[in-house]
């Protein structure tokens, strides 16, 4: 068996040249999209409408990112799981995820139309629109808003075409849209004098023309066909794209909590300071843009090293792992502290891209960009810590890593400190706003350091296991498959093993393991430890990444295989439904009462009956959640079997039904 050459070049090449490879098209396509929401503050803050135009554009940003967070959870979860698809060669379920996709992402950007369109001005004036600005604000939004299905399809679509394999054509989309946009913004605005309706306008066409590109590859995609039948949504897949995606939806969520606890308490503290509610929503609102050009780039890199990271780990090429962080970290701090030299040193250059303002205006855009923004390398080196612990599969730490800066951190620190600094000194407590970010970057970078310096000690002590190189799929005749699956305690291996002795067929348990590892390159410990190593929460994100994925799919060709090969057992691994094409299969779930369970496996591991329950309890929710992950059913579900048997009658009592099954 041979590794496949893609995954042969992740475990081989030169890193350097593998980071290049990837990160630039992730680089690209991330700067052309926050070119669609610089572009309209540059043309905005130039013309009449000056810094107030750009405050009335920023209060929408807050529910345009909401949008964003469906949008992105379901196009970045239909990618992840069109990859899987294209890695089990599953076409059927490849069309079907699409499909679901975009019917779903029609109807929800059609419920965020209408909400949007009926209460405009209470989610103006809710984010941060003032007397000066609510007018206009309103008139952007809504032209906005009445685009949304077009904006939200683009972006699920835009997702999917990638993940067909077509980075190239999505660029172009996207930057299609952007030039489009580039292009119509002076027309709209300084030509034909629309103001603010011109921008949104602008924004709206290039949306459209983004769309329609998009639009027309799926007429002759690479890997799946569309029929009418694509497109009513399927409840399983739908739930498996959802979960793929989940962490894009809490990302962008939690920007939408930090907008709007800071242009609330922009509009709030402003108000009472000699700045007033506009002119820090208006600077708040360029360097929002400014940071994701900066964030992106990051994130861009990060990704780019995502496969490399989760690859190398899972095969157990720790050296890889720690070279690839090495470089990404340079990288990152290079790009951050390049961005804070500019801050510090040149504010003044950046704002004047966005318009000039009074002297209020431009003293409270330099003290935000100068203190606000004073710590960004510290801010990327967040960013790139969550998307590494993700690459690698440790989902608990990623979360972490995403939460701490700006939840856990930022939003308690941006409602606390102004009202302490308004309290000491009246119209101060805007300033505060502008220390809640470095003080909460300090606190995240003990945190993160905290999470990342143990783990790197603790790969010191890993030992790489490669898989056997004697191992083979053992020879066999034509007949029955059975597979078992099986709740934690109820002796499912043995059961299997002397049921596969009597029958005199092979036996697959740990072996589908080293098989996998042998034609993935994957290490085997790893492959054997899926389940075990799955945090007691968040399951699903676990599940997700790209390096558990890989792994699934190594153990799903070779349970193909070895089912191609004759009649066997196979224990675990959710064999029943990676073969549920298979028609000479015959399922078996074996459950048991959980006190006999308990009792069984403190026999087998001599644990204490504290430990063995939690045992049992930590191992059936991982297999759950593996089951579901991968074919949206209930593991455990009796409709999924062809026997359940209940493993307290006793294991030769076990085999012997299961074989009067078979010969039924």
């Amino acid at each position: 068996m041979e590794i496949n050459d893609e995954s042969k070049s992740l475990g081989e090449d030169k890193i350097s040249r593998l980071l290049l490879k990837f990160s630039i098209p992730c680089v690209m396509g991330l700067l052309i999209s926050a070119l669609y929401n610089i572009v309209d503050q540059i043309f905005i803050g130039n013309s009449e409408l000056g810094y107030l135009g750009n405050a009335a554009t920023g209060v929408s940003f807050p529910v345009i990112c909401i949008a964003n967070a469906f949008a992105w959870c379901v196009g970045d979860g239909a990618a992840s799981y069109l990859s899987i698809c294209a890695g089990r060669k599953d076409t059927d379920s490849a069309h079907k995820c699409v499909g679901t996709g975009i019917t779903v992402t029609l109807l929800i950007s059609v419920i965020l139309m209408a909400v949007c369109e009926i209460f405009r001005v209470p989610l103006m004036r809710m984010f941060g629109a003032s007397d000066q600005t609510i007018g206009m604000a309103v008139e952007y939004f809504a032209i906005v808003a009445a685009f949304f299905p077009f904006y939200l399809l683009l972006n699920v679509m835009n997702s999917m075409i990638r993940a067909d394999g077509s980075p190239a054509f999505a660029m172009v989309a996207m930057l299609t849209g952007a030039i489009t946009n580039i292009i119509l913004d002076p027309v709209f605005i300084f030509l034909l004098k629309w103001g603010i309706a011109g921008a949104a306008w602008a924004t709206a066409i290039g949306q459209v023309a983004s769309f329609l590109i998009c639009a027309v590859y799926f007429f002759k995609p690479k890997n799946f066909r569309l029929t009418k039948r694509s497109f009513v949504p399927d409840k399983a897949i739908l739930r498996s794209t959802i979960s793929l995606g989940a962490a894009t939806f809490v990302t962008q969520i939690s920007i939408v909590v930090v907008s709007l606890v800071c242009n609330m308490n922009l509009a709030k503290y402003g108000q009472l300071s000699k700045y007033g509610p506009d002119i820090p929503i208006s600077v708040f609102s360029i360097q929002t843009k400014v940071y994701t050009v900066v964030c992106n780039i990051v994130t861009g890199i990060v990704l780019g090293g995502q496969p490399i990271f989760g690859y190398n780990y899972g095969a157990g090429k720790i050296k890889r792992v720690r070279e690839t962080y090495r470089l990404v970290l340079k990288s990152t701090l290079v790009v951050g502290i390049a961005a804070t030299l500019i801050f510090e040193l040149c504010p003044q250059v950046v704002i004047g891209i966005f318009g000039s303002g009074d002297g209020l205006y431009q003293e409270f855009a330099i003290s935000t960009f100068r203190i606000y923004l004073s710590l960004t390398a510290i801010t990327c080196l967040v960013k790139m810590t969550a998307v590494f612990f993700q690459s690698i599969g440790k989902s608990m730490r990623a979360v972490v890593a995403s939460l701490i800066r700006d939840i856990v951190c930022f939003t308690p620190l941006a409602i606390l400190l102004p009202l302490f600094m308004e309290r000491r000194e009246a119209g101060a407590g805007v300033i505060g706003i502008l220390y809640a970010a470095p003080i909460a970057d300090l606190v995240a970078v003990v945190v993160i350091l905290s999470l990342t310096i143990p783990f790197f000690a603790s790969l010191k002590e890993e030992k790489v296991s490669a898989a056997p190189n004697a191992m083979f799929i053992r020879p066999s005749r034509p007949g029955t498959i059975i597979t078992i699956a099986r709740e934690h305690g109820t002796a499912g291996k043995q059961i299997g093993k002397q049921l596969a002795k009597r029958l005199n067929i092979p036996f697959y348990y740990k072996e589908m393991t080293a098989l996998a590892a042998q034609e993935s390159g994957l290490d085997t410990d790893f492959l054997s430890d899926i389940n075990n190593n799955s945090p007691s929460l968040l399951h699903e994100l676990y599940l997700s990444t790209n390096v558990i994925q890989q792994a699934v799919i190594a153990q799903e060709k070779i349970i193909r295989k070895i089912a191609d090969n004759g009649t066997c057992v196979i224990v675990g691994r959710a064999a029943d439904y990676v073969l549920r094409d298979y028609e000479n299969v015959v399922r078996i779930f074996l459950y048991g009462p959980k006190e006999y369970r308990v009792k069984k496996i403190m026999e087998m591991y001599g644990d204490t009956e504290e430990a063995a329950a939690a045992n049992v309890k930590h191992s059936d929710e991982a297999r759950a959640a593996y089951y579901r992950n991968i074919s949206g059913r209930s593991w455990g579900d009796p409709h999924n079997y062809d026997l359940c048997v209940d493993a307290s009658v006793g294991l030769e009592k076990c085999v012997d039904l299961i074989c009067e099954r078979i010969k039924n």
